[in-house]
């Protein structure tokens, strides 16, 4: 019986081996095309200082999973008083951490954080799937008050579990998610969106474009040093690189033709968006819509190379520096003189960003505090480069 035993064990294993060879023979056969996707896991191998670095950046951290509450702030005041009878408050439970509603001191409805969207920096905010329908929370938490708010645009009145939210928002907010619509005419009646699909935050191919056939044109020649078969920002256009950050940074007002999820740095961004407003034709907001801002800025048209990248590593982490940005400035300013007054009153030297692209409140996004009848605006940092 043992000999047995050790003879189907044996057969076993050398079943299992034969079926690994036959699919790594079959992989081997299999050719990347211009569309593959290698996945960020990959770009590590070669690119570690980069990718290391980029961990830090804002834009990895676009969407995140809810996984040890690191992006929520349990250290605050989390009951948001809608009434004395109607209340959210922030419980962390057995299964999760979840935003509960309270009728007259009894539970009536809770749902789990699931996934934080944007990097903290200003604010997060919520969602959580049900099924393969993922909905915005009613409470977000903002840095501006250290505190916890109802999400932009919802009702003050009562709490609203209802917002969809679509792989339009995600476009911005992570790499991809597949999605199903249905619709009947014009009318969708329903968007479910696959969530074991959603790749967070903005990464590498996002950027850079599909990288299946770079990385197996590479593992092929590690000697070759030059990177093919990516996109290289180096040999763009300033218009193809000012594009590629607009896919995200135009808005979401402009009529879309099809999935940005697709676009590849170099392409034109006409090819995706019906039309986008100029800063002439109207006032553009700061959230959402630094392209135009920056686009109608004197900096901007006299110059034939300032863009995106002049002042934001894609890859590092050095949102909040004002004298790095500042720095940026007077290496073409370094002759302006101001006056008097600005010289006794300000830090020309080490603040040009305060005074010359100022913080202003989002005509799209505010908030409101629990017992507070006034709005409170939302402060993002103006792009338009001016004089104000």
């Amino acid at each position: 019986m043992k000999r047995k035993g050790r003879l189907f064990l044996v057969l076993s294993i050398i079943a299992v081996l034969v079926i690994l060879f036959s699919q790594c023979m079959d992989a081997s056969k299999m050719k990347a095309t211009e569309t593959s996707i290698a996945g960020a896991k990959t770009c590590v191998q070669c690119h570690k200082d980069i990718s290391n670095s980029y961990l830090n950046n804002a834009h990895f951290a676009a969407s995140t999973p809810i996984e040890n509450n690191n992006q929520i702030n349990l250290g605050t005041d989390y009951v948001y008083e809608y009434d004395k009878n109607l209340k959210v408050a922030i419980e962390k439970r057995d299964s999760g951490t979840f935003q509960v509603v309270y009728f007259n001191g009894h539970e009536k409805l809770a749902r789990r954080f699931d996934i934080a969207i944007g990097s903290g920096k200003n604010a997060y905010t919520y969602a959580s799937w049900r099924g393969n329908i993922l909905s915005q929370l009613p409470l977000s938490f903002f840095k501006q008050i250290n505190g916890w708010a109802n999400s932009p645009g919802m009702r003050t009145s009562s709490p609203d579990f209802g917002r969809i939210i679509d792989s339009r928002c995600l476009e911005c907010h992570s790499s991809f998610i597949e999605s199903k619509k249905e619709s009947n005419g014009s009318l969708i009646v329903s968007h479910e969106m696959l969530k074991s699909s959603l790749v967070y935050g903005i990464d590498c191919e996002r950027c850079h474009g599909p990288a299946g056939k770079h990385v197996e044109f590479h593992l092929k020649n590690p000697d070759k040093k030059d990177a093919k078969f990516i996109a290289l920002y180096k040999t763009l256009t300033r218009k193809q690189r000012v594009d590629a950050c607009g896919v995200c940074h135009s808005g979401n007002d402009a009529e879309l033709l099809k999935s940005t999820f697709s676009f590849k740095p170099g392409e034109d961004i006409k090819e995706y968006y019906a039309h986008i407003s100029s800063s002439q034709e109207s006032q553009p907001d700061v959230h959402g819509q630094q392209n135009q801002m920056l686009e109608g800025s004197k900096c901007f048209t006299k110059s034939n190379s300032l863009e995106c990248s002049t002042c934001h590593s894609p890859h590092d982490q050095n949102k909040g520096s004002l004298t790095l940005y500042s720095k940026k400035c007077i290496s073409c300013h370094s002759t302006i003189e101001h006056t008097q007054k600005t010289l006794e009153s300000a830090m020309v030297k080490t603040n040009c960003i305060d005074c010359h692209m100022p913080l202003k409140p989002s005509k799209v996004i505010s908030f409101q505090q629990a017992g507070k009848s006034e709005v409170s605006p939302y402060m993002l940092r103006s792009h338009r480069i001016a004089i104000y």
